[in-house]
């Protein structure tokens, strides 16, 4: 389904009815009673497809639901056998191998916590996540065991054959919706990382897979990024009755093998991200002639969707990308829906159920074309967390008033669409102008020498802030003054004369967090001192400028 970028009227009045529709037929219903694991597990016939495994050797493997209520029910009986119990949290260390689905939902029958680590993560913030959530059991495979050194509760290593001899049988815990299920941490970028705490309920406030992805009985679904970071992509479709693709590389990123997998087994739905989508653009340019696809929707989250990323996708694949915006925190907020009006670069708009609004420093709403805070009025839907795992000041503080502050500035157009500018402490302000570090990024991406870039504001005598680009530069080029000089008159041209960059630094490697994000505070750490005059700065004896 391809949804209008520059529609006519005709098609925009049709889009907003259509959107009026979603928000005007919206309804939550939570019922008294709630288990995620049995809601997500026990719908299904046992002989439907629900999971296909591929790698790069061209090893598949296919799961029915009926292997995964019997393996959750396993993990389950053998995790209660080790005194779990509802409350305990159990970490679970695990890549997206085919039984992992099924490790999840047994912690979720026994009522415990789940607690969802990554094996990206290094060994002290595993032990951090493990103490933080004072986790009584670790469930891993053989080859992470020794990630749990010094970790002083009991170790499950999933491949013991104990488990697989278990009965298939366990009564799923007699769980309420409000009770905890998860707990995901912030990526900590700006101090120790937090656990949000969310309940049961969770998975049914996750409505972008009905409204944006349209998912439906039999779409075959691909989500890019690891399980550990969003349970949501994971559950939601499955729950949805779709079938999940899982690809795995032979390490990094291998966008040639993901194409060739997802056209094998037809996937017609998929969430994606920016940084997955210009590496996908930069390595398989024709990809849609090479690999071709069934897709019917996909979407984007993570990072701000740039109108470049969208035109590619869609003269590849005749599929409008739709963007969709939220945080660890409550997700997604904003989002963009098949046939409704499409604003390349646009977050959307709000979900439906979802209560969402831009606030000033004060508390009130800004007027249409002002920046704001984006904002969720609290405890508004299923989906909104308990807290933050054991900081009752953090959690109040966040989640306890009328509103859930996001940190994440946007203006709202006439038409009700949403634009991000950047986190509330990544807007740049100079010479009395309000930057967002995205949209400059965005240019200077479209310079042939830029992979990749990561702006921030910089201290300035007389401008307050000026607007300093960290590079990545592409094959084929080298640093040096004329080059970073060439990339300043470029953005000025093509972006503005205000909101450029005066300072040019070039570096191998942007800092990213584990889920591909340009870490800004880690780019303003760098570099702290009063910037000189307009000019790209002197090239560095390290090959930077």
């Amino acid at each position: 389904m391809t949804t209008s970028v520059t529609p006519h009227t005709g098609a925009a009045s049709d889009g907003e009815s259509a959107y009026r529709r979603l928000v005007e037929e919206h309804r939550w219903t939570v019922p008294d009673r709630y288990n995620m694991a049995a809601d997500v597990a026990d719908r299904h016939p046992g002989d439907r497809l629900a999971l296909v495994f591929e790698d790069h050797t061209g090893h598949r493997e296919e799961v029915v639901w009926q292997q995964i209520q019997d393996r959750s029910r396993q993990v389950a009986a053998h995790l209660h056998a080790l005194g779990v119990r509802k409350g305990d949290r159990v970490a679970v260390l695990l890549p997206q191998r085919p039984d992992t689905p099924a490790t999840y939902l047994g912690v979720l029958r026994t009522g415990a916590v789940l607690v969802t680590m990554s094996l990206l993560w290094a060994d002290e913030p595993i032990r951090y996540r493990l103490a933080d959530s004072g986790a009584a059991v670790l469930v891993t495979e053989t080859s992470a065991v020794d990630r749990a050194a010094g970790f002083g509760g009991t170790v499950v290593n999933v491949d013991d054959p104990a488990i697989s001899a278990l009965p298939p049988v366990y009564i799923t815990a007699d769980t309420a919706p409000d009770d905890p299920a998860l707990i995901f941490y912030t990526s900590g970028t700006t101090g120790a990382a937090k656990g949000i705490v969310h309940a049961h309920r969770t998975l049914l406030g996750h409505n972008e897979f009905r409204h944006c992805h349209d998912l439906r009985p039999g779409d075959v679904f691909y989500g890019a990024g690891d399980w550990a970071w969003s349970m949501a992509k994971l559950m939601g479709p499955l729950r949805a009755g779709a079938v999940h693709l899982v690809y795995r590389p032979a390490g990094g990123f291998d966008p040639a093998g993901l194409l060739a997998a997802m056209s094998r087994n037809k996937v017609t739905t998929a969430l994606v991200n920016p940084t997955f989508l210009r590496k996908m653009m930069q390595d398989v340019p024709d990809a849609g002639s090479r690999h071709p696809q069934s897709l019917r929707v996909v979407c984007s989250s993570n990072e701000p969707l740039t109108p470049d990323l969208i035109e590619w996708f869609r003269a590849q694949f005749d599929v409008t990308l739709l963007d969709y915006y939220g945080s660890t925190e409550s997700y997604p907020l904003l989002g963009n829906f098949p046939g409704v009006p499409v604003k390349p670069g646009s977050m959307g708009r709000p979900l439906p159920g979802w209560d969402v609004a831009l606030m000033d420093v004060d508390g009130h709403e800004v007027p249409v074309g002002q920046p704001g805070e984006i904002c969720l009025r609290a405890g508004s839907n299923p989906q909104f967390p308990l807290g933050y795992w054991n900081r009752p000041e953090a959690s109040a503080e966040s989640f306890g008033g009328t509103w859930y502050h996001t940190k994440d500035q946007a203006v709202m157009d006439e038409d009700g669409y949403f634009w991000f500018l950047g986190r509330t402490d990544d807007v740049i302000k100079t010479s009395g102008y309000r930057v967002g570090p995205y949209e400059v990024e965005a240019v200077l991406r479209g310079h042939p020498a830029v992979a990749d870039a990561g702006v921030v504001g910089v201290p300035d005598p007389v401008r307050g802030q000026a607007v300093k680009a960290w590079i990545e530069l592409s094959s084929g080029y080298e640093p040096d003054e004329a080059l970073a000089r060439d990339i300043t008159r470029f953005a000025r041209a093509a972006h503005s004369h205000f909101a450029y960059p005066r300072l040019i630094e070039f570096v191998g490697e942007l800092p990213r967090s584990a889920t591909g994000k340009i870490q800004r505070a880690a780019l303003r750490a760098r570099d702290l001192s009063p910037v000189g005059p307009d000019a790209a700065a002197p090239p560095r004896k390290d090959g930077r400028t």
